[in-house]
């Protein structure tokens, strides 16, 4: 199972701006990657100055939005969403889509049913609940 650290998940973004930039050869993983940081283009000067906030925290308390767990979410709902896991993620997502007239801004209300489930099975002491995502997702948009 890949389990980056916080450094090699950050790395893994200013690392793969980088290449962009030079126009360097990138994996299919890098591609699909690049692709979410090209629609986040409030995050670009950011990942054009790695010292500066490789280590930086964003506080949540203070309103801020962390923006490598934001770009890691995007990816893991890419991934969900080409395997279709969880089953049914795949048409439940591009009905919302649909219904929001946007890919990206429903990406987004998925990242939020995302982080709801993930700090429910946390609170919970459980394991993540596909139907309640799923139910949360066919909820969404709306």
């Amino acid at each position: 199972m890949f389990n980056p650290s916080r450094g090699e998940a950050r790395d893994f973004f200013f690392d793969l701006w980088a290449k962009s930039r030079a126009n360097a050869p990138l994996t299919a993983l890098e591609s699909l990657a690049l692709a979410i940081l090209i629609e986040h283009p409030e995050y670009h000067a950011l990942l054009d100055d790695p010292e500066r906030h490789r280590d930086r925290d964003w506080k949540p308390e203070g309103g801020e939005t962390n923006p490598f767990l934001h770009l890691s979410m995007h990816l893991a709902i890419e991934e969900q969403l080409s395997i279709d896991q969880p089953p049914g993620i795949r048409a439940a997502v591009q009905e919302l889509a649909r219904r929001r007239d946007s890919e990206h801004d429903a990406r987004h209300d998925v990242m939020d049913c995302l982080a709801e489930m993930i700090w429910q099975a946390q609170r919970h002491g459980t394991g993540f609940d596909n139907k309640a995502y799923l139910d949360c997702l066919r909820k969404a948009g709306g």
